[in-house]
This record gives C-alpha cells, sequence and structure tokens, in this order.
C-alpha cells in the first residue's frame, strides 16, 4: 500500500465507516501517546473529563450508556480512577440504591491538564484543518456521534 493513499481511488476513500474508523484509530493513538505521561489513556480521560464536568453528576450505569462501555469496563475505571484519588463515589440523591461518580478537586485539576494535552495532540494530529473546517467537523460528529 506505499505511495497508495484511500482517497486516491480506492474504495475505502469513500466509505464513511472506514474513513470514520481510520480517523478515530489515528485519534486514539495521538491521544493515549500524550496522556501516557498523565497515567491516563483515552478511555480514563473521557471518563474522568465527563464526572468533572456533569452535574449533577452521573451514575455509571449512564457513564457506561454515554461512553458505549459495558458496565464492567466502567467499573474497572472508576476503580483505578478512585485508587488515585481523582473521582469519588458518592450515594445518589435521586435513587438511594445507586451511586454517583464525581472528580475531587484532584481530578478536576488532572482533568484540566488531560483537556490541553489531548488539544495539542489533535492539533498536531490535524494541522491541516483551518479552524473554519475544525468547528464543521465537529458538528458534523457530534450529530452522527449523538442522532440516538
Amino acid at each position: 500500500m506505499e505511495g497508495t493513499s484511500a482517497a486516491e481511488g480506492g474504495r475505502l476513500g469513500d466509505d464513511l465507516s472506514f474513513l470514520i474508523a481510520r480517523a478515530n484509530a489515528l485519534s486514539i493513538s495521538a491521544a493515549n501517546a500524550v496522556l501516557k505521561p498523565l497515567d491516563l489513556n483515552v478511555r480514563s480521560y473521557a471518563l474522568l473529563a465527563l464526572v468533572a464536568g456533569e452535574d449533577p453528576a452521573p451514575t455509571q450505569r449512564e457513564i457506561a450508556a454515554f461512553l458505549r462501555l459495558d458496565p464492567s469496563q466502567v467499573v474497572g475505571l472508576v476503580d483505578a480512577l478512585e485508587g488515585r484519588g481523582l473521582i469519588e463515589r458518592l450515594p445518589d440523591p435521586r435513587d438511594r440504591r445507586a451511586r454517583t461518580v464525581t472528580a475531587t478537586a484532584a481530578g478536576r485539576t488532572l482533568a484540566g491538564e488531560a483537556r490541553a494535552a489531548a488539544l495539542e495532540a489533535e492539533r498536531t494530529l490535524h494541522p491541516t484543518l483551518t479552524p473554519s473546517e475544525r468547528e464543521t467537523l465537529i458538528a458534523l460528529l457530534r450529530r452522527v456521534a449523538f442522532a440516538d
């Protein structure tokens, strides 16, 4: 495949699902590289960022649904982040049987640092996008990602 790109006429160059998957793989790789020094990866960062900014705090079930992860994966992520003092489980005022997940002060600080690192990785990965193109791409992906 050296010297040939899908955009040069290969069938995959017009396959939206392939293009989204390839762009996702490139983005995950770049993000994981910049998040590694913070002892995070894309999944743990997504969970931390989500709980650092949500009000009311989401339950683990809500986190799993939003991130499209199996609940058992969320339990592992929550356990790891809680063990580092970045998040905490609290009783859910809406349902006393459930527990919400919220970021600690240290978690909110780290979420901010991770966001800055992820944005820098994004700028490095997509240097040819103009600010307007970036906004358009975000709007289109938001429509696709949250169509349900």
